[in-house]
């Protein structure tokens, strides 16, 4: 690997580090352990029910005495294990705004990761692409995000290699394979970002509902303007970066509007799997802030789960 290219990922992992501790800072007040306000193993005070509480945590003996539905509060673990799935699927490659989708989501995980590492709390990292899974062990630390980072960045893998598990034809990923070394085997109860495109339809509706039974799970959608709709341009030449196949489109006003709405119902599919999977849902675009994207997630979060 060249040079150039271990300079130009160290400067990328500098800004990436800036813009997590000042920006994502400045807008974030107060004491916060990581992208959500995850709930801890031990149990505290019980207080009424409010729409919008997991209906998990309810307190059924409570509830019966006072005759009124009330929750169980948790209090925070001290050490909080994070785990980070990571889609190098080659739609990922795609990007027509400020950045890639995989850039995106590269930046996604520094949000995740810097957040989390300042509290001591371990993070761990799956990362499938066409190859395979890659398993990295969750570890505390900076130097431990910073290598997860650049091995994003780069195209290293410092973990374990797990084969074609994850291996379609075609050169695709197979999310919902990747999703199963996240349940077997069993981690440590904590929190679990998966950062992906969900374009693909191979079962990870269902792995995700397997995880939301022990974790905190959150899903880092990745989207860029021109998935969503097609510009005006004459004959467009689109090519599939997963299938290599290519075809050419008009891209007259009949086109562009049944394009769009396609495009519409397959995000509005997307959304809907993720909510009834029971998962937190943030979507990240390249042609957006993410540091706001991101603020503005973990605000929501902390503000239904009454955290000040």
């Amino acid at each position: 690997m060249s040079a150039t290219v271990h300079t130009e990922a160290a400067e990328a992992l500098r800004r990436l580090e800036l813009d997590v501790n000042r920006r994502l800072d400045g807008l974030l007040h107060g004491d916060y352990r990581g992208l959500v306000p995850g709930h801890g193993s031990e149990t505290g005070e019980t207080r009424p029910y409010v729409p919008g509480d997991d209906v998990r945590r309810i307190d059924w003996n409570v509830s019966a005495r006072s005759m009124d539905t009330h929750v169980r509060e948790s209090i925070a673990d001290r050490e909080l294990e994070t785990w980070v799935l990571v889609d190098r699927s080659p739609s990922l490659d795609f990007g027509t705004a400020r950045t890639t989708k995989a850039g995106l989501a590269v930046e996604a995980v520094g949000a995740i990761g810097f957040l989390t590492a300042r509290t001591g709390n371990r993070l761990g990292a799956v990362v499938v692409d066409p190859e395979g899974t890659t398993v990295i062990p969750a570890k505390p630390g900076r130097e431990h995000l910073l290598a997860v980072l650049h091995g994003l960045l780069t195209g290293a893998r410092p973990g374990t290699r797990l084969g074609g598990t994850a291996r379609h034809a075609g050169d695709t990923t197979d999310l919902g394979a990747a999703l199963g070394h996240l349940i077997v085997p069993p981690r440590r109860r904590g929190l679990i970002v998966v950062v992906s495109d969900f374009l693909s339809t191979d079962g990870w509706a269902r792995a995700l509902r397997g995880l939301t039974a022990r974790h905190d799970v959150v899903a880092v959608e990745i989207v860029d303007p021109r998935e969503l709709e097609l510009p005006s341009v004459g004959v467009l030449t689109l090519v599939d970066p997963e299938t290599g196949r290519t075809r050419e489109v008009p891209t007259n006003r009949r086109v562009r509007d049944r394009y769009a709405a396609a495009a519409a119902e397959q995000r509005r599919r997307i959304a809907d799997e993720l909510r009834r999977a029971g998962v937190g849902h943030l979507q990240l675009r390249t042609d957006r802030d993410w540091v706001i994207d991101v603020a503005r997630f973990v605000q929501a979060r902390r503000a239904m789960a009454g955290v000040r």
